[in-house]
């Protein structure tokens, strides 16, 4: 297992910034990989919430299953990844904190491990994780700025 994490700071209150990514739905706003993504069961985010999305990442077009794992409002968002690909996110997750003047600071963490012949891959997926790391940060940023 092989972890990256990205922290950046957003000019929106906590609450607004926990409830923009607690819509799983808005990844597709910040990250180029998700090409679509749809919630079950419909309705607010809660605990046992799936998340499934059509991803490409190095050319190879996946679908991928998240099922939000731990919510506590406006602090912390888990999930784990419940497909079954070379490459998945045994654990993912955002940690929000109130900062002065209305900001929040994220940092998000994906625990990646590899299955089959992703276990010889998994190193070159979080080594890209961690190059990209900070410009995903910002898109984060940015997709919350927009909204």
């Amino acid at each position: 297992m092989a972890r990256f994490e990205a922290t950046v700071d957003i000019d929106r209150p906590v609450a607004e910034v926990f409830a923009f990514l607690a819509d799983g739905e808005n990844d597709r706003k910040f990250s180029p990989r998700v090409q679509a993504i749809s919630k079950q069961p419909a309705g607010p985010t809660a605990v046992g919430t799936v998340f499934r999305s059509t991803v490409k990442d190095a050319g190879m077009t996946t679908r991928r299953e998240f099922r939000i794992s731990d919510l506590v409002a406006p602090a912390r968002i888990r999930w784990n990844e419940v497909s079954t690909n070379l490459v998945t996110a045994r654990e993912g997750g955002y940690h929000l904190e109130p900062l002065a003047n209305g900001r929040t600071r994220v940092r998000i963490f994906n625990d990646l491990e590899g299955h089959r012949l992703g276990k010889l891959l998994v190193g070159l997926a979080v080594a890209a994780a961690r190059k990209d790391a900070p410009a995903f940060g910002q898109r984060i940023k940015a997709a919350v700025g927009a909204s």
